[in-house]
């Protein structure tokens, strides 16, 4: 059994992995919306203080899950990158827990446990793909060759997707959470009733840059004050731009490295007008595309249970000075800084 934890940003996650089947045998995650949607975005501090009210009895609960005659082999934990209080609540915890037990330490990064929960259900592909990675945090394209086996190809130069949405939605006065608000009312839209910026970046093919779009969108509420349908032609719009040049870029950079799939991670990718048009342009292009379960995409610890069970099978055990890096680089492994940080 492998103990995995998760308290990156603002949802506090838990999970148990049977090793010996592979499954997940129990999982909670705490949400902190409500405390953080008077402020229309994360605070920091309260998130911290979020995951330490809720982690000990998320944790409480999982180990009371470990079935008979089953003893825990190990407890992952999401060292980074993140929010370095809400790390470090997960982090010390982890530790203390590892210690107490006499087991293995294992340090996830947080965005390994993206990419590793999209194939919890499916065999890693034989063949190298593209990872497209879109959060509130993270906007990324990867090039997977298999476990601990990923190279940054480029990555957003301003506002991830997941704030650009959130970002939009307040500009269209939506309530938070903002990146669900506004593709639901994206969905009553017509995308081609108002024109919008699509950032393609052509000097930099596997970069990202929302900051403009977001611009364009917030001078066309001040000038129209779109209501009704309006508005939602707007919200439409606005997200058909940026699923666009999610696409675009991830289909582009499978024809320059010779991938042969797409693979979707992160909160963003619950989006239903992303997933749709990835999986038209995949087919249209011959490529896979590897879709997760929609209680993989957001922030839990099931992923990090199951990186951490890959990480170990490796021996890719973590120090006991294990601490949280905020910006902790993801390292292939093997090399420096890839067991933890």
């Amino acid at each position: 059994m492998i103990l995995g934890i998760e308290t990156s940003c603002d949802d506090t996650g838990v999970a148990l992995l049977d090793t010996s089947s592979g499954q997940i045998v129990f999982e909670a995650v705490r949400s902190q919306n409500e405390l953080h949607a008077p402020f229309l975005g994360v605070v920091p501090e309260i998130a911290s203080r979020g995951h330490i009210v809720a982690l000990p009895e998320l944790l409480a609960q999982g180990l009371a899950a470990i079935p008979a005659g089953r003893d825990l082999k190990a407890v992952a934990v999401t060292a980074g990158p993140g929010l370095i209080g809400a790390l470090l609540v997960g982090v010390a915890s982890a530790k203390g827990l590892a210690h107490a037990r006499r087991v293995p330490l294992i340090a996830v990064h947080h965005i390994e446990g993206h990419i590793a929960a999209c194939f919890m259900e499916c065999p890693w592909p034989e063949h190298p793909v593209i990872c497209l990675l879109v959060s509130g945090g993270h906007t990324q394209l990867w090039l997977v060759e298999g476990p601990g086996h990923m190279k940054l190809l480029g990555q957003t130069l301003d506002d991830a997707a997941g704030e650009a949405f959130d970002k939009g939605a307040t500009l269209l006065g939506l309530p938070y959470p903002g990146g669900p608000a506004l593709a639901a009312l994206a969905d009553q839209g017509d995308a081609k009733a108002v024109a919008m910026p699509r950032p393609w970046l052509k000097d930099r093919p596997f970069d990202f840059s929302f900051s403009g779009l977001k611009t364009a969108l917030r001078t066309k509420v001040l000038r129209e004050n779109p209501e009704g349908a309006a508005k939602a032609d707007m919200a439409a719009a606005y997200q058909e731009s940026i699923v666009q040049v999610l696409v675009g870029k991830a289909v582009a950079a499978t024809e320059q490295t010779g991938a042969k799939g797409i693979v979707i991670a992160g909160g963003v990718s619950a989006n239903r007008r992303l997933r749709e048009l990835l999986d038209e342009r995949c087919r249209r292009q011959g490529l896979s595309v590897f879709l997760p379960p929609f209680n993989r995409t957001t922030d839990n610890g099931a992923m990090i249970a199951y990186a951490g069970w890959l990480r170990l099978q490796r021996g890719m055990i973590a120090p006991e000075t294990l601490s949280a890096d905020p910006r902790w680089a993801m390292q292939p492994w093997g090399e420096a800084g890839a067991v933890a940080p």
